[in-house]
């Protein structure tokens, strides 16, 4: 890995959204990355910034000897590729399954200073600087949910219908919101969903004129040396109002048995597509129903740890674990057929993952869940949001979570 060799402080508060603007106007692709110094179990992101203007070929992708950083998205819809099964549903944006680039311009942030590899020249400094940050930004846009909450629940009972013929044990059924714009600053509406809900994942990502605005709080997978780390969350509820609130809230997550079922039959998933392309024997969960704080909810998370056969490369890995089971169920090939004969969409980005391949080929993942797709160009946008359903859920109370896991986003495209 290099070594970074200049350091610079951050010139002022809006600097980093100044260079977003700037990357924007002079690249076809970038991505800002915030962990927003989470305590997360194995870390969150880096705040990183990447930006370039050449798209990867598959074949770069998936090469074990590249050489070069690789920032990009997996579609959910690549699962298509690596079994038999199709995505017939409407498509809200017609997105590439896989979008990767690699960066010829890469910066590195700490509380207060940019570390770049290469020395920021004094045009670059003025260039940034010189741009003027809108005094009012539109992130409003007119949306509609695509299910009603009555299809919903009876979606909901058809799913617990297939748990008891046994076809599925749980199912993570997701709905969506869509809404068309006629102007919308994908920008603005990353840094405002930041503020609300800064996540340990969070990004910011474009691709020519379709941007994923993200405030994950889920990794996939993360690669380092031969070590692999897998941490699915199932198990969510609110934050309290107060402090004793709060912590009534926390105990009866950590309690709670429906919450810890659902999340051991995807880390026994997540276990089972490790050992995969690990080493016999090496599959151990680290922590099982951790319980995290985030501004807006606890959620139950699990981490998995493994150690990574000789060899083994980034393919093999994907065609192992992907897509992530907590946005699927068990068992996974047949809860996805049912997902695709019961939801309402192509889910597209959503429920894929967002990544970082370094040069020495270790990686970090995230699950795009609390985030919005957008096409400038078709002037469309779309998120989704789920639960997983199983045999005792409570639909109305599957509901309630899948608002409270848009609220943020809803308050973003309100534009208030």
């Amino acid at each position: 890995m290099k070594l970074t060799s200049y350091t610079y402080p951050i010139p002022n508060l809006f600097w980093i959204e100044k260079l977003c603007r700037w990357a924007d106007l002079h690249f076809d692709f970038f991505a800002y990355t915030n962990g927003n110094e989470h305590q997360y179990p194995e870390g969150s992101f880096a705040t990183k910034f990447y930006a370039g203007n050449r798209q990867l070929t598959e074949e770069e992708l998936w090469s074990d000897y590249a050489g070069f950083k690789k920032v990009g998205i997996i579609g959910y819809d690549f699962k298509n590729r690596l079994e038999k099964l199709k995505s017939k549903n409407p498509a809200f944006l017609e997105l590439p399954e896989l979008c990767f680039f690699t960066p010829t311009f890469t910066l590195d942030f700490d509380v207060k200073n940019i570390h770049s590899e290469i020395e920021l020249t004094k045009e670059f400094w003025k260039e940034v600087e010189d741009i003027i940050l809108p005094k009012k930004s539109i992130t409003r846009c007119d949306i509609q949910p695509q299910i009603t909450r009555k299809r919903y629940l009876e979606t909901v009972k058809t799913i617990q219908d297939h748990i008891i013929e046994g076809n599925t044990y749980e199912s993570n059924f997701c709905q969506a919101y869509s809404g068309s714009f006629e102007s919308w600053d994908p920008i603005a509406a990353y840094f405002k969903l930041n503020s609300l809900s800064p996540m340990p994942f969070s990004t910011l990502f474009k691709a020519k004129s379709q941007w994923l605005i993200s405030a994950s709080p889920e990794r996939f997978l993360k690669r380092a040396g031969n070590r692999l780390i897998a941490q699915p969350i199932k198990g969510t509820i609110k934050r309290g109002a107060n402090e004793t609130e709060d912590k009534v809230n926390r105990e009866t997550l950590a309690k709670s048995e429906k919450e810890q079922a659902e999340n051991l039959m995807i880390t026994d998933l997540m276990r089972n597509d490790l050992s995969k392309v690990s080493m016999i024997g090496s599959v151990q969960v680290r922590e099982l129903f951790g319980i995290y704080p985030f501004p807006r909810v606890f959620q139950m998370i699990s981490t998995i740890a493994s150690e990574l056969k000789p060899q083994g490369n980034f393919s093999e890995i994907i065609q192992a674990t992907f897509p992530m089971g907590s946005m699927t169920g068990a068992p996974k090939i047949r809860t996805m057929e049912i997902i695709e004969e019961l939801e309402s969409f192509k889910r597209g980005w959503f429920s894929g993952s967002f990544g970082v391949i370094e040069e020495n080929g270790d990686f970090d993942f995230s699950v795009i869940i609390r985030s919005i797709i957008a096409d400038l160009e078709v002037k469309k946008l779309y998120f989704g949001v789920g639960s997983a359903i199983t045999f005792d859920a409570n639909p109305a109370q599957e509901y309630d979570e899948c608002e409270l896991k848009a609220k943020a986003i809803l308050e973003v495209l309100s534009g208030k």
